[in-house]
């Protein structure tokens, strides 16, 4: 018989930023110091914040005003970015490499913000809701589009932009009026890029704030594509999401996902914000960027939305008319990022109770590459702040889906209040999993998870399910979870890893932390010691393997037993000598619990 292939790992990206992280230039470093954590809960991708230097020290970096600033020169009042210097920047690059963990750049090539000197330029005004109606004859008006990016001096690039590079703006100097111009410039008709180049929104959807870049001038095409190939020079970088796409050329941005495409590797990622409810519209971009690009679901976050706002709606719905139904290979699936989280433009609410069955939806299944939020997971702060969302259990689903969801999948979606579906697992990853969920009262699923797992005790890895379910004889299980919630069901881990041969690249570092969640599972396998349910940390302690349980012991919902990693790291003193069980369990008590 031939031998299988490997199953492929289960890969997750985060966001890693709300947008009211404090404006203190040490994000870079929360980042860097979370990273070991967040690849213990099975994060293996994170889209970092707009990098490049904003208009002001306080900007996310959507205002953009230096592509090749990256927080090393002094220009609008500060050398770091909101986020903080290059040096840091370029030091979690490397923690994070070394954890093996990619970083996705955030590119905004549509606009710029803060120009250093006002030109005088031709334009015409046009309706705000339709761009393709003017409302103006042609005069001059006085704009903010020269950008000398004196701080920089001309390193890494030369190019200097003036009226002639833009296609727009929405303010005129020489009498302070705000509206929506076309400047007059060196395209052929003067009006905006064509649709469908650019989305056919509000008739023509080129302009959206700021300085808007004219991608049918070759010197703007010259210096982005310049930059892309500078800055994956510069940083050791896995991929890039690209900011308001529908608002500027889909042929350019085409002709730079293959520049970098070609030139680093087919290992690089690249997604697209376009933010659109219109299934049609987001298969149309699709087609023309081809199979490498992907877009984020707006219209499953819609779903989620308008679900959350009722209990008892009918779930079966909840992936009708999304991206990642009819095109998950292109589908990057989410709950909420900083445009949707609340008090901001895009905002899409979710109720509270609803998220965590949302983030079981994206995580669990098999479609889709699913998108963490940073808010979700650490809290929002600012005026409104927010706590950590899930209960304390989304670091649970992303390591449940890192474990368990592999393999083919049965849903049980015959009840429009209580959803389930089984992952049956693969030749080398054989655990199972069964995923229960209610936006009603208490749900119960009667599912068929294979005969191979007959007399096996399952048990909800949230813990928000007590007790045990076991598997009968024809491989049935009754599954349950609470009102408004959601369970995932999994067989003993400690079996699992032992018939695995659990094994993982050592990568620690001594500012983290190691995580358990109920019963402790270590495992010494080529080198490392690991402290496993559901959460792990490892350190070198031999090479001979070593299986412990703990007792089983009851957590809160958001309880996260921690210890310092040099507590974990004096396991050192086990060697390579004979382990006793009351030892480990000592150790564990001393340093856990």
């Amino acid at each position: 018989m031939a031998q299988q292939d490997a199953t492929p790992e289960n890969m997750t990206m985060m966001q890693g930023f709300e947008w009211y992280v404090p404006a203190d230039q040490k994000h870079w470093k929360r980042l860097k110091d979370h990273i070991p954590q967040l690849k213990v809960w099975g994060i293996d991708n994170i889209w970092i914040p707009p990098g490049c230097k904003s208009s002001s020290k306080e900007g996310n970096g959507y205002d953009i005003y230096d592509l090749y600033d990256i927080g090393e020169f002094d220009q609008k009042g500060t050398v770091g970015t909101k986020w903080g210097t290059r040096g840091e920047l370029e030091e979690l690059c490397k923690v994070a490499n070394d954890c093996g963990v990619g970083i996705y750049w955030d590119a905004v090539l549509n606009h710029r913000f803060g120009a250093d000197h006002k030109e005088k330029c031709q334009a015409i005004e046009v309706d705000n809701e339709d761009r393709n109606k003017t409302v103006s004859d042609q005069y001059e008006i006085d704009a903010w589009v020269r950008y000398d990016f004196s701080g920089r001096k001309g390193k890494y690039s030369k190019q200097r932009y003036h009226w002639y590079h833009f296609s727009g703006v929405d303010y005129n100097a020489s009498n302070g009026k705000k509206a929506v111009y076309v400047i007059l410039g060196e395209k052929s008709d003067g009006l905006w890029a064509d649709v469908p180049d650019v989305d056919d929104e509000k008739g023509n959807y080129d302009y959206l704030m700021g300085s808007d870049l004219d991608y049918d001038h070759p010197e703007v095409q010259a210096d982005v594509l310049a930059w892309g190939t500078w800055i994956a020079q510069t940083l050791p970088l896995k991929g890039m999401r690209f900011d308001a796409i529908k608002h500027f050329s889909a042929e350019f941005l085409q002709r730079f996902v293959k520049q970098m495409d070609e030139s680093y590797g087919s290992g690089w990622f690249f997604v697209g914000e376009f933010w659109k409810d219109s299934l049609e519209d987001m298969n149309n971009y699709l087609d023309r960027m081809e199979e490498k690009f992907s877009l984020f679901d707006a219209p499953l976050v819609h779903n989620f939305s308008a679900l959350s706002q009722t209990e008892s709606a009918d779930m079966r719905k909840v992936f009708d008319g999304t991206l990642v139904q009819c095109r998950p290979v292109n589908a990057v699936t989410l709950v909420m990022n900083h445009d949707t989280q609340p008090y901001q433009a895009l905002e899409a609410p979710i109720s509270d109770w609803f998220k965590p069955l949302a983030y079981a939806l994206i995580l669990l299944r098999g479609e889709g590459y699913p998108c963490i939020w940073y808010g979700d997971l650490y809290g929002i702060q600012g005026e409104h702040p927010f706590p950590p969302s899930c209960g304390g259990v989304l670091p649970h689903l992303a390591l449940a889906r890192k474990l368990y969801a592999y393999g083919k999948q049965a849903d049980y979606f015959d009840y429009a209040t209580c959803l389930g579906w089984i992952r049956y697992g693969t030749h080398d990853r054989p655990a199972g999993m069964a995923v229960v969920l209610s936006n009603a009262g208490a749900g119960t699923k009667r599912m068929h998870v294979g005969e191979i797992h007959a007399g096996e005790r399952w048990t909800d890895v949230l813990g928000w399910s007590e007790g045990e379910v076991v598997i009968d004889q024809d491989g049935f299980g009754e599954f349950t979870c609470g009102k408004c919630s959601v369970s995932v069901w999994c067989d003993d881990i400690e079996k699992i890893l032992v018939e695995r041969g659990w094994e993982m690249s050592s990568h620690s570092h001594l500012h983290c932390r190691f995580i358990v969640f109920g019963p402790v599972f270590i495992i010494r396998n080529n080198g490392s010691l690991t402290f496993h349910r559901f959460g792990f940390q490892f350190a070198p302690v031999g090479d001979d393997m070593l299986v412990v349980r703990e007792q089983k012991r009851r957590h809160n919902k958001t309880g996260i037993r921690t210890a310092q990693s040099q507590d974990f790291m004096d396991a050192r003193v086990f060697g390579n000598c004979p382990v006793r069980h009351d030892t480990v369990k000592r150790h564990l008590t001393e340093n856990v619990g």
